[in-house]
């Protein structure tokens, strides 16, 4: 859902790729994610991939969901180190809280998983926007 609405906002001059920790290579986005983001007139055709040494490679910054999650990427990936973030630790400082993992939850809990990664992309879509024009 993270990739689907940051693609979304077409942030002019970032390209966004989305890759899961313990994801299924080419598996589709879940159902209850899908319904979501077709509620919110976001459009997405994701297949998920594993996240591997060239997105490492490749990003300029990394954003995870969890602190488990960078904490397994820094583990796993040196060419991560100092680019990688928790989501919320990068965008709203001073708010550490993960946002919540929705996998197995139902409906509801990838609604209030939404909700939460577009709070936190809305305002990453604002210091981006700043950082551009400093």
């Amino acid at each position: 859902m993270a990739e689907a609405i940051l693609k979304s906002k077409s942030i002019k001059g970032v390209e966004v790729r989305s890759a899961g920790i313990y994801a299924y290579e080419g598996s589709p986005i879940s159902e209850h994610a899908n319904a979501v983001l077709n509620q919110e007139n976001i459009k997405t055709n994701h297949k998920s991939s594993l996240f591997n040494e060239q997105d490492a490679e490749w990003a300029d910054l990394i954003l995870t969901m969890t602190t488990a999650h960078k904490a397994k990427i820094l583990y796993s990936f040196e060419e991560a180190h100092g680019k990688t973030y928790t989501l919320k630790e990068f965008a709203m400082p001073g708010d550490a809280h993960d946002i919540q993992d929705p996998f197995g939850g139902d409906f509801f809990v990838y609604k209030q998983t939404f909700e939460q990664l577009n709070e936190a992309i809305n305002k990453l879509e604002i210091k981006l926007k700043m950082e551009e024009e400093i």
